[in-house]
C-alpha cells in the first residue's frame, strides 16, 4: 500500500462512516477507481477504530453514566428503571446479532460480498428502503421511549451492514424510522450500539491486515496508525454534524447520493472501466 492510498482510504473512512451511506462500500469503490485493488475488509474493520474512538471521547460523558448506572443496577433495585440502565442491556441485546452473523459468515464477508456488482446493487437498492422508511416513519418517540424491540431490531439491521452497500447508521436509522423513533434518537443509539460491535472486530482483525497472505493491499504498521488517525479526527467532526443534521433534515439526499453512486459504478463496471473482484 502506498502512502497516498493510506491517507485517502482514512478520509473517506472517516467522513463516511456516520453517514447512512456505507464507508466499506466507499472505501471498497475508492480502492477500485484510483488504486486498482482492494484494500480488504480487514483495512476496513481496523480504520473504523478511528472512527470508534471519535465516538468514545464524543458521548464519554454518555457512555461512562450509562456504564455506571449498568453496573450499579446489577446490584441496585432502585436504579433499574432508569432509561440509562435499561439503554446498557439494549446495546448488549443489540449488539448480539452482528456478533453471530459475522462469525458465521466471515470467509464470505471478507471476499464475495466485496463484488463490486453486488455492493452498487445494495447501495441502490437499500437507498428506497430508506427512502421509505423516511416517508413512512411517524418519528414520534424520543429515546426516552426506547424498548428492548427498538434494540433487538436495530440490532438485526445493523448485522445487515456485514454487506458493503448497506451501511450500519443506514441500517439502525432505517430500521429507527420504522419503529416511528425521532432520527435523531436513533442516530444516538446507532453510534452507542456500534461501540461493542465495531471494537472487536477491529481488535481482531489487526493481525489479518499485516499478513501478507491476506485480502488486499498491505500496509505497513505506520500507515495503518496514520488512516485511523485520520478516520479519527474527521469523524469525530462528523458525528457532531451529522446530529445536528437529522434533527432538522431528511434523509433523502443521501437516497439521492447512494443512487448516484451505485449507478457510476454500475456503468464503470459495464464498460469495463473497473473490475468487480
Amino acid at each position: 500500500m502506498s502512502w497516498i492510498e493510506a491517507i485517502v482510504l482514512g478520509i473517506v473512512q472517516g467522513l463516511t462512516e456516520f453517514l447512512p451511506v456505507s464507508s466499506s462500500a466507499h472505501l471498497r469503490i475508492t480502492s477500485a477507481i484510483f488504486f486498482k485493488e482492494d484494500a480488504g475488509a480487514s483495512f476496513t474493520a481496523v480504520t473504523q477504530l478511528g472512527t470508534e474512538a471519535a465516538v468514545l471521547v464524543y458521548f464519554a460523558r454518555d457512555i461512562w453514566r450509562i456504564t455506571r448506572t449498568w453496573v450499579v443496577g446489577i446490584f441496585d433495585r432502585s436504579v433499574r428503571g432508569s432509561i440509562d440502565y435499561r439503554m446498557a442491556w439494549y446495546v448488549i441485546v443489540g449488539s448480539v446479532p452482528i456478533g453471530v452473523f459475522g462469525l458465521l459468515f466471515k470467509d464470505q464477508i471478507r471476499s464475495g460480498a466485496r463484488n463490486l456488482w453486488l455492493v452498487s446493487a445494495v447501495l441502490i437498492g437499500f437507498a428506497f428502503v430508506l427512502a421509505f422508511a423516511e416517508y413512512w416513519g411517524r418519528q414520534t418517540r424520543t429515546i426516552n421511549h426506547f424498548k428492548l424491540k427498538d434494540g433487538v431490531v436495530m440490532g438485526f439491521a445493523q448485522a445487515a451492514a456485514l454487506v458493503p452497500g448497506v451501511s450500519r447508521s443506514g441500517g439502525t436509522l432505517t430500521a429507527g424510522l420504522f419503529l416511528s423513533l425521532t432520527r435523531e434518537a436513533a442516530a444516538r443509539y446507532s453510534f452507542l450500539l456500534a461501540i461493542p460491535a465495531v471494537v472487536m472486530s477491529g481488535v481482531f482483525s489487526i493481525p489479518d491486515v499485516f499478513e501478507p497472505s491476506a485480502e488486499g493491499s498491505i500496509p505497513t504498521v505506520a500507515q495503518m496508525v496514520v488512516a485511523t488517525i485520520i478516520a479519527f479526527v474527521i469523524g469525530y467532526a462528523s458525528i457532531a454534524w451529522l446530529l445536528r443534521y437529522v434533527a432538522h433534515h431528511t434523509l433523502y439526499v443521501f437516497v439521492l447520493y447512494r443512487v448516484a453512486l451505485g449507478s457510476l459504478v454500475l456503468a464503470l463496471l459495464l464498460t469495463g472501466t473497473i473490475s468487480a473482484t
